[in-house]
């Protein structure tokens, strides 16, 4: 399969920080990684934004109706009748795959960039592995999962670890 992940990194961290590590091609990794998780079977593109808090605060608000900044927001594409259930796009393909690539248009991933660094450094991890994680985690989201649920919560935690660590992107 191929994947196409198109990304806008608009700002850097907080004081003029900059990643230090390569974030398109990390983005990339995780979401061709979580895809064939689960066993997407189309040529799939996603639009990833990293941005700054007060960004992500307003989009969280006109999208949401939820007035405050969040660390990573999903908007996804496919109405997914269950986890992992591509059937919905096969029966409407016309409604999801992007007319001049052929591409499933799966959705957008928002992430706030000053919270990768804040958030790495309250877990006691690198920047490339939150970042990472709000990607897996996102992705899950646009492939039709929650965490409504305690049960729900634990099969994502699950499945992005599980991702992360065939990647190679530990907590260390």
């Amino acid at each position: 399969m191929l994947y196409s992940i198109e990304t806008e990194i608009l700002t850097e961290g907080p004081g003029g920080r900059r990643f230090d590590f390569d974030a398109p091609r990390t983005a990339q990794e995780v979401c061709a990684a979580v895809l064939a998780s689960e066993r997407c079977p189309f040529d799939a593109q996603v639009y990833l934004l990293v941005t700054d808090a007060e960004e992500v605060h307003r989009m969280n608000l006109e999208y949401r109706g939820i007035d405050r900044t969040t660390d990573v927001l999903s908007f996804p594409a496919v109405p997914f009748s269950a986890e992992g259930d591509f059937s919905a796009v096969g029966e409407n393909e016309a409604d999801f795959m992007d007319p001049d690539t052929g591409f499933l248009q799966l959705g957008d991933i928002v992430i706030n960039a000053a919270r990768v660094w804040e958030q790495a450094s309250e877990y006691g991890h690198s920047p490339r592995r939150e970042f990472a994680f709000l990607v897996a985690h996102s992705m899950l989201h646009l492939c039709g999962y929650d965490h409504e649920t305690p049960e729900d919560a634990a099969r994502m935690e699950a499945k992005q670890e599980e991702v992360l660590q065939g990647l190679g992107i530990s907590r260390d």
